[in-house]
């Protein structure tokens, strides 16, 4: 199976810093159409600021986007996975603790960001070209 490194290839690395405000953070987010972004200050991971901290820890608590920083309702808890690790490695770790993206890192340097739809999205590739290869080996193609 493919490692995370083949998958992210030279992405880049989008991220906010734990002082901008979850309204700038939205913004950003949306502009990218991302449900989650990376929490970095100085390159070093703080934490994940995803959709679901904005609802939780936001819009439920009645706190002002405009003037909340985003270091103070971000997830810290936050499970990360080194860039040589498999795909299966990652998809069982998130399984494992119930998140849909994670950090990729090389030691202690964050390197991408991996999302399950960036997973299932390879995977179908994947499965995708196997079936063709199939099929044209089947029916003498």
């Amino acid at each position: 199976m493919a490692q995370i490194s083949d998958l992210l290839g030279d992405r880049d690395l989008f991220y906010v810093n734990e002082r901008d405000t979850v309204a700038e953070a939205a913004r950003y987010m949306t502009e990218l159409h991302v449900g989650a972004i990376l929490v970095l200050d100085g390159g070093k991971l703080r934490g994940v600021f995803s959709e679901r901290d904005l609802m939780k820890r936001v819009v439920v608590e009645r706190l002002a986007p405009d003037h909340t920083p985003v270091g103070s309702v971000m997830s810290t808890q936050v499970v990360s996975i080194e860039e040589s690790a498999s795909l299966e490695e990652a998809m069982e770790a998130m399984v494992r603790q119930g998140c849909r993206h994670l950090p990729v890192m090389r030691g202690p340097r964050v390197t991408g960001f991996l999302s399950m739809r960036d997973v299932m999205s390879y995977e179908l590739a994947r499965k995708t070209e196997e079936i063709a290869h199939m099929r044209a080996y089947i029916y003498g193609a």
